[in-house]
């Protein structure tokens, strides 16, 4: 049988559409769809597909189940593996991991993986009717900070060997950057509520609105009986480029801004937590969150939305898929250009603060591209004379973050790199007997998938540490 060269495209809103909307954008696969799609895997023996996926998931034995229409068969194989399926098939850089290595992908497109674990783990949902089975105690009490990727694929796998598990989180919604930083549109909360769900029917206890290093330390956590603790917290601290400006009315980072739009609602007519809403809005940045700050700003009412940029799109990291629907939509690129100033007016109402001023524009300096940095990508040079401003009225900066200093000062012993990652071995394990940590919270802002990773990893060392 012949194989189709391209994988199956993902139906979609018309950009038109979409762009005025918070509903998810891509629709998904038919059931029909589906298994076409999963025939065109090859089942290779070495499997390359397994060593790109972070978590190992069995991808060649979970479409197999896909190709002959068992799809609670493939959705029981990919959750041996991962306990955010869903998620993971909406959100993960597939196209840099297992696609990437897909044997397919040689001569032709490779196998829609990503696409096909959305669908398994979607049709499971619509169609479970019973609650897993939760495993029978082992007596050991762990916590876990941060709900997160990485805290939940942690507690998830220690749930299922046993463990009494708890999971602290900060804010009053479990799901960490997965309901505060991912907008509606490219993951539903419905989604991540359900997967929340799930992890509670096998047992795991979570308590929102806890601060650790604040409400209680981690040292307290082992006063309280816990045996292991896992540090999942995130970076949750933005990143500035300190330049004039940046303390103006109408300037966010981007977890400020997609936080009030994903979780505090700001959309709505009269929100509790307001957001400024239309006018022109310039991005800085070129990663994922600066799509989705772009995107989730268009739907808010800018009349224009900018994407700056200091290199070009050849070094856009973020994933390919993003760019096209943000393209798609009328966001503008500007690249090859960087900030230099944010321009603003003093606010006349207020005279106690002469920075308590108004976006009025922000001046920008164009670039070329250089010798390589130290990570191989060429480095940006300023062109003299180069320097021009953008008319807009909201700058949102989205250049990254970095792990909240808090558990670092509060917990004694806890080591941590010049940037503020907390040091961990391969297995996992910090500084301090009995304390893990893994995703952004060691490595800064990464993916999803890999903070999973992480929490995966550490839940393996967790449970071989108590079981001595």
């Amino acid at each position: 049988m012949a194989i189709d060269p391209k994988k199956h495209e993902m139906p979609a809103q018309a950009p038109g559409e979409r762009a005025h909307n918070f509903k998810e954008v891509a629709l998904g696969y038919t059931a029909e769809v589906a298994i076409e799609e999963a025939k065109r895997c090859l089942n290779c023996k070495n499997r390359p597909c397994v060593g790109g996926c972070p978590v190992n998931i069995e991808i060649p034995d979970f479409i197999a189940k896909m190709k002959e229409g068992d799809f609670e068969g493939a959705y029981e194989v990919i959750t041996r593996s991962s306990s955010l399926p869903a998620v993971c098939g909406r959100v993960c850089p597939q196209e840099t991991q297992c696609e990437s290595k897909c044997t397919l992908g040689i001569k032709f497109e490779p196998v829609g993986i990503g696409r096909l674990e959305r669908f398994a783990a979607d049709r499971h949902n619509e169609n479970a009717a019973s609650a897993p089975k939760k495993p029978q105690a082992n007596g050991h009490r762990v916590a876990v900070v941060g709900s997160g990727p990485s805290g939940l694929t942690c507690a998830g796998d220690l749930a299922k060997k046993g463990y009494a598990v708890t999971v602290f989180e900060a804010l009053h919604t479990a799901g960490g950057v997965l309901v505060y930083g991912i907008p509606e549109f490219r993951l539903p909360k419905a989604i991540v509520a359900k997967e929340v769900e799930t992890l509670k029917e096998l047992g795991v206890d979570i308590q929102t609105n806890v601060v650790i290093g604040k409400t209680l330390t981690v040292d307290e956590l082992f006063d309280m009986g816990f045996e292991a603790v896992f540090i999942g917290s995130g970076a949750g601290l933005p990143n500035f480029m300190g330049i004039p400006g940046e303390s103006f009315k109408g300037v966010y980072s981007a977890n400020e801004f997609l936080t009030r739009s994903n979780l505090m609602k700001s959309y709505l007519q009269d929100p509790e937590t307001p957001i400024m809403k239309g006018g022109k809005v310039a991005v800085v940045g070129g990663g994922n969150v600066a799509m989705d700050a772009a995107r989730t700003a268009l739907r808010l009412g800018a009349e224009k939305v900018y994407i700056v940029y200091r290199r070009s799109m050849d070094e856009l990291p973020a994933r390919k898929e993003e760019v096209e629907h943000a393209q798609e939509e009328g966001i503008e690129f500007r690249l090859l250009q960087n900030p230099v100033e944010i321009l603003g007016y003093d606010n006349p109402d207020d005279k106690r603060d002469p920075k308590n001023g108004f976006v009025t524009g922000m001046r920008c300096i164009k670039m070329r591209l250089g010798e390589p940095d130290e990570r191989g990508r060429r480095r940006p040079v300023p062109i003299d004379g180069s320097e021009y401003v953008i008319d807009v009225d909201t700058v949102i900066i989205a250049i990254g973050t970095s792990p909240n200093p808090l558990i670092k000062n509060t917990t004694r012993g806890l080591e941590v790199n010049p940037r503020g990652g907390i040091i961990i071995n391969e297995e996992g394990l910090t500084s301090r007997t009995g304390v893990y940590a893994g995703g952004d919270a060691v490595t800064g802002a990464a993916t999803v998938i890999s903070a999973m990773g992480a929490g995966k990893v550490a839940a393996k060392a967790i449970d071989e540490y108590l079981s001595k």
